[in-house]
């Protein structure tokens, strides 16, 4: 096992504990509070503590496996860690955010030196969606509201997943005409933020979410998950996943142009966890049993089980999302408590799997 990396992937799993622990709350389930701040630190725990720590700790092993010299990319995880950490126990003052926003910029610094060094398109997407990360945590840092804020750090994930899946999808050899029309999804996505922020949120945040479409419409037609689902094993279930989050990640951008300028409420709840939980969260499941073992050194065999938390994850967000949109707060609760349960299975099973695969090895070598 990679014995370096293990302190980081325990502060990305309390962070994302804690960030859930705060969902619920935020849902109105009847919990402890832990800390008065935790609710409002859902965001910042689940974007820059979880999923800031665990990027950035992937990004450094890759760079630092091509680069030895390169220790100084763990600061990224390192830090996001660290300031996850305070927000969990609600440290105060702007320790937490300074933290996370210094390990957004370490992580910017280390896409764009990969940028240089590869100057492929798919490493400058990857690049951009560092650095609409940093302007996150830099606009949450200065105190904007986080609805102008939030819209930065749905675009850190999801140019970093497009990113990685127009890497993937070199083998397709992508006409010129099918890079502008992902180009195009790319910079509605970036106008409509910046638009957002600076000059009319309403506006920007349908022209982002037009983007959303357009990525989103991109994906399903050009990625290679459309051929791979008809494969078997982990091939066809990392395809099933990627097509799911593709579906919810075009249902955000139509949610956006219907109700764009909601800073709050059932909708608001809709668009984002139909981005944050739908989307990014189904890629996690697709990555996982591809990313824990590179940074982990930990085999994660396969097996048809895993297919149970990707199903409930998704029809869990449908209840959801009906709830938000028709059918109350109890269906929301619900939805909300389900789409915690399959995060938490899927966690739970990989760490079965990961155990009785080392198991097994042991007993084969004994």
């Amino acid at each position: 096992m990679r014995r370096i990396n293990i302190p980081f992937m325990l502060l990305a799993v309390l962070a994302l504990l804690a960030g859930l622990w705060a969902g619920l709350l935020r849902l109105a389930w009847t919990l402890p509070l832990l800390n008065p701040t935790l609710p409002m630190a859902h965001g910042p725990l689940m974007i820059s503590g979880f999923l800031g720590t665990l990027i950035g700790l992937e990004r450094a092993v890759g760079l630092s496996a091509i680069f030895p010299g390169r220790r100084w990319v763990y600061a990224a995880p390192a830090l996001a860690g660290v300031g996850g950490l305070l927000l969990i126990f609600g440290v105060s003052g702007l320790a937490g955010p300074l933290l996370l926003t210094l390990g957004s910029a370490v992580f910017v610094a280390a896409m764009f030196s990969i940028a240089r060094f590869q100057p492929q398109l798919y490493t400058w997407i990857l690049a951009l969606g560092s650095l609409c990360w940093l302007i996150g945590n830099l606009l949450w840092l200065t105190g904007r509201p986080v609805p102008e804020v939030v819209l930065w750090w749905a675009n850190y994930l999801v140019l970093t997943i497009v990113g990685e899946r127009l890497e993937l999808n070199r083998v397709l050899r992508l006409s010129r005409g099918k890079q502008l029309a992902f180009l195009a999804g790319v910079a509605l996505l970036l106008v409509g933020t910046a638009t957002a922020t600076w000059v009319d949120y309403r506006m920007g945040t349908m022209v982002a979410g037009l983007g959303m479409i357009v990525l989103a419409v991109w994906l399903l037609a050009y990625d290679i998950a459309r051929r791979t689902v008809r494969k078997s094993g982990l091939i066809r279930f990392i395809a099933a996943a990627l097509l799911a989050g593709y579906f919810w990640l075009g249902l955000a951008g139509l949610l956006a142009l219907r109700y764009g300028g909601v800073t709050a409420g059932p909708t608001y709840d809709a668009l984002l966890h139909s981005i944050f939980v739908g989307f990014v969260m189904s890629m996690i499941f697709a990555h996982a049993p591809i990313i824990v073992p590179a940074v982990t050194g930990l085999a994660v065999p396969f097996h048809n089980g895993f297919y149970l938390p990707l199903a409930l994850l998704q029809l869990s967000l449908v209840l959801r999302v009906a709830g938000d949109l028709w059918a109350g707060l109890i269906v929301r609760q619900w939805g909300g408590l389900l789409n915690e349960i399959a995060i938490l299975l899927f966690l739970g099973m990989l760490v079965a799997t990961i155990a009785l695969g080392r198991r097994r090895s042991k007993a084969a070598a004994a």
